[in-house]
């Protein structure tokens, strides 16, 4: 079995745990010396998260640069070019050579909202800097970046507090 230099993760599917998987992989990542990024492409700098406080405390760079959800957006145009601003940040840390793991968090969003050509995607990721280990989220992952993608696990909701009424509950959800 041979060991690869970095790998590619994807997380999708309707159930919950998606972004909360790549967490525990930060944590792990960080656990182990590496130099690790998040890059949030929806959630905007209001939401004030635990993994985001684990984050701050343990020194992992963090970029929450969305503008929250799409149908909570008062200007759309705002909303596109904050998730197109997300992607040049990515990018550019993709390519960089300074993480041994990115997250790039609800970027599948971003992809099947059209503000992130997924070819763009796909190029950027398949010529990282080799040694970047990453992992992309959110549901509907397209077809393209499950190609690329190493490992791909798609989580199934069976059953969900929300649909009963029960709000997010702080350290649970969020």
């Amino acid at each position: 079995m041979a060991r690869a230099e970095s790998i590619v993760l994807v997380n999708t599917g309707h159930g919950k745990g998606k972004s909360s998987a790549a967490f525990g992989i930060m944590s792990r990542g960080w656990a182990r010396g590496w130099t690790v990024a998040v890059v949030q492409f929806i959630k905007g700098g209001k939401w004030k998260t635990g993994e985001r406080k684990l984050a701050d405390h343990l020194g992992i760079e963090w970029h929450t640069l969305g503008d929250g959800f799409t149908w909570e957006s008062t200007d759309m145009d705002e909303t596109i070019a904050k998730g197109r601003h997300a992607w040049s940040v990515a990018a550019d840390k993709l390519a960089s050579g300074d993480y041994q793991l990115l997250i790039l968090d609800e970027l599948t969003y971003a992809v099947k909202y059209g503000w992130v050509d997924v070819a763009d995607v796909v190029e950027a990721v398949r010529n990282r800097s080799p040694k970047t280990n990453v992992v992309m989220t959110g549901r509907d992952a397209p077809q393209e970046i499950v190609d690329l993608a190493d490992t791909v696990t798609e989580m199934r909701k069976v059953k969900h507090a929300y649909d009963e009424g029960i709000k997010a509950i702080k350290g649970i959800e969020y």
